[in-house]
């Protein structure tokens, strides 16, 4: 049996919500190489870490947290004028509920960053300018050199089936780079992968871990690559790839700033913070639902976020209904057989409205789109039909009663 990224041969479902035991950690996702002994969320009695977790959150005293999160603010506010944190994002409704929460209910003055998405949506571009201009924000947009990203991007396409790695690389590096730049002492996240099911110890801890934004052990990898040999095999120079080298370590010693998360602080809600970022900051929904899924609210920016989905439904089984319906399922806005109903509708979705765009955004064939594809399907998750079609061995989620 071929199975793939060291994932579990037996698929079983979580009995609170829709999650696989296929979901893997931000972890896995990021190295050029799965070997990881534990590379995905863990189960414990049927039931996932991130609805345990959840479940904790009950538990919290908030008001304990608020008033660390105060003695923090307080620790790096600034009171002439300059900036005292930084905020990174695109102006999605967890970009705008941060931002906004730290300047308008705690008085301080965030710079406001912004790491251009690959193939920006109308709903993308109008929202982003929406939390600038409504929410009062002052902002840095970086946008990276086009060809290297594109390139990048077909890299991690054809070597990770992760199309979207090389932007999540540069999307964690923009905000700790700023700081080391501006000498801003402090930059606030919205919520960790732990609150969805990666290392949950990483819940008990409000700072980031380094080694997510700097150089452990000298290797570089983009898009599965070794860093020397796409220079070796291309026409790009090392210096093009600086806003994608993580921070040495000698540069934070020279400048020590600290990166929290605000899910640590205050109750997190992906819904909820849609309802304020609409109110405060005028987020739009899109028009029509999210291809995969059925929300119309959640990661609407980048043209390229629909395929990043849809990679993660061939290699893991688990599409974008999938993770919005575990999100709303433990934050009780529907019931785990709503959830399993949205997921059979939507979860196998094809992008098909900005297909021809990601294929020459990544100049590649619709041939050898679907070769690489194919190429990623582990055969414990996928059967193959008589007309070179696929189907899920296990999608259907056993209809479990509700567990107290």
């Amino acid at each position: 049996m071929k199975t793939l990224f060291g994932l579990p041969k037996k698929v079983i479902f979580c009995k609170k919500c829709v999650i696989s035991n296929q979901r893997p950690s931000s972890v896995v996702e990021f190295k050029h190489k799965f070997k990881n002994k534990k590379p995905t969320i863990n189960f414990q009695d049927g039931i996932c870490s991130a609805c345990k977790y959840t479940k904790t959150k009950s538990k919290i005293d908030w008001s304990k947290r608020k008033l660390q999160l105060l003695k923090l603010l307080d620790k790096h506010r600034k009171n002439n004028g300059s900036y005292d944190v930084i905020v990174p994002g695109s102006g999605g409704k967890d970009s705008c509920y941060v931002s906004h929460v730290l300047k308008y209910k705690y008085g301080m003055n965030p710079l406001t960053v912004t790491w251009s998405p690959h193939i920006y949506t109308e709903i993308g571009k109008k929202n982003f300018y929406n939390w600038l201009n409504y929410g009062g924000f002052d902002n840095m947009l970086f946008t990276p050199n086009v060809d290297l990203q594109r390139y990048l991007t077909k890299l991690a396409f054809k070597n990770l089936l992760h199309p979207f790695q090389p932007f999540i690389v540069g999307q964690r590096l923009i905000a700790p780079k700023m700081a080391t730049k501006f000498k801003i002492p402090l930059i606030f996240y919205g919520e960790t992968g732990a609150e969805y099911g990666n290392n949950v110890k990483e819940n008990k801890i409000p700072i980031m871990n380094e080694k997510y934004f700097t150089n452990q052990n000298g290797n570089i990898f983009l898009g599965g690559s070794n860093l020397k040999k796409i220079i070796k095999d291309t026409n790009f120079k090392k210096s093009d790839f600086n806003p994608y080298l993580p921070i040495q370590k000698k540069d934070t010693k020279n400048f020590k700033f600290e990166v929290h998360h605000m899910n640590y602080y205050l109750k997190w809600d992906p819904q909820e913070n849609f309802y304020y970022a609409n109110k405060y900051c005028n987020f739009e929904t899109n028009s029509t639902r999210t291809s995969g899924t059925y929300s119309k609210y959640s990661s609407i920016d980048d043209k390229v976020d629909d395929f990043h989905y849809y990679t993660t439904y061939i290699k893991f089984g688990i599409g974008r209904a999938t993770y919005d319906a575990c999100q709303e399922i433990r934050s009780d806005k529907i019931t785990r057989d709503e959830g399993v109903r949205l997921v059979k509708l939507y979860d196998h979705e094809f992008p098909k409205r900005y297909f021809k765009e990601f294929l020459d955004y990544i100049n590649i064939s619709q041939s050898e789109f679907f070769k690489t594809i194919n190429k990623f399907r582990s055969s414990h998750l996928w059967k193959k039909l008589k007309n070179n079609k696929y189907i899920l061995k296990k999608k259907y989620h056993k209809k479990i009663k509700t567990i107290t």
